[in-house]
């Protein structure tokens, strides 16, 4: 095959059209919720001015409100002490009317993060970082499951790329996405390996996966080569090119010559992170008031 039919045969995972099929979804299912008497609301707590977080949050709120969820977004200053924001997380967990809760993070220093997300009632925890959630996503039991994992999986699901008995290789072990994603993988049967900065020949085990996720926020790492021929690459990473472009983990003009399928840098898992919130949230309104997912 000539570079040039490898170019034409590589199949670009497109995540902001699969974004957009998946919040038309929520929408639906928000509506029949709001049928059934359930309102989905989502309270978005801010500390702090990081202009970074201040466009997430945004971002958050407008495709909320367009999926029909009331959204509350909590604004607190830098200086907000660790007893004032449990105080609004505590406030947040006995609201009838908040189905979700999200604290954007980081938080400024000073603050205790792992703190303030333990203490978030498990069922109103749509970025799935409770403990009891991660529990749930080891064990099998049910919970809300990480936006960025869940969202990769969902790109998988709807190009009908196969997951079980494929080998899977998930470079980085956050426990923000590599950890939770490789959960998900052995979850649908897949054979996972989870790589970090201690592997040994990262680019041999890589190469013997049919499907690669690269996770671990170092632009461009992963080669061409280290791609097996027809893999499928999940590119997770956003980083900032020498030209100050946004770029990926892996090389995409050299990974695109090899692979199967693969997500490009941006429009590709970025787009499914806030997807996947607003569906955590409908979800846990349908939990909360006890309406089974599968019948709205």
């Amino acid at each position: 095959m000539t570079k040039t039919e490898a170019k034409q045969a590589v199949q670009i995972l497109d995540g902001k059209a699969t974004a957009l099929a998946v919040r038309a979804d929520v929408a639906l299912k928000v509506q029949a919720l709001k049928a059934h008497g359930v309102a989905p609301g989502l309270s978005v707590v801010l500390v702090g001015e990081d202009p970074a977080s201040q466009v997430y949050v945004r971002n958050k709120d407008r495709a909320a409100t367009a999926a029909g969820i009331a959204v509350r977004q909590i604004t607190l200053p830098a200086s907000t002490t660790q007893a004032e924001l449990l105080a609004t997380v505590a406030d947040l967990n006995a609201d009838d009317a908040v189905h979700g809760i999200l604290v954007q993070l980081p938080l400024p220093k000073g603050l205790d993060a792992d703190a303030i997300v333990a203490t978030l009632d498990p069922a109103k925890d749509v970025d799935g970082l409770h403990p009891a959630n991660v529990a749930a996503l080891w064990t099998g039991a049910e919970g809300l499951v990480p936006c960025t994992p869940a969202g990769c999986i969902e790109l998988l699901d709807r190009h009908e790329i196969p997951i079980a008995g494929r080998r899977a290789v998930v470079i980085g072990r956050s426990m923000l996405v590599g950890k939770p994603l490789a959960a998900l993988l052995l979850a649908r049967n897949a054979t996972v390996t989870i790589c970090h900065s201690r592997t040994e020949d990262l680019p041999a085990v890589t190469r013997a996966a049919d499907i690669v996720v690269a996770a671990v926020g170092r632009a461009r790492m992963v080669r061409g080569d280290w791609i097996r021929p027809g893999a499928t690459v999940l590119d997770v990473g956003i980083n900032r090119g020498d030209d100050g472009r946004l770029v990926g983990d892996v090389h995409f003009p050299e990974a695109r010559e090899v692979a199967g399928a693969i997500t490009p840098v941006p429009g590709g898992v970025g787009p499914m992170t806030i997807a996947m919130l607003l569906s955590n949230t409908a979800r846990a309104a349908a939990r909360l008031g006890s309406i089974p997912w599968e019948r709205l």
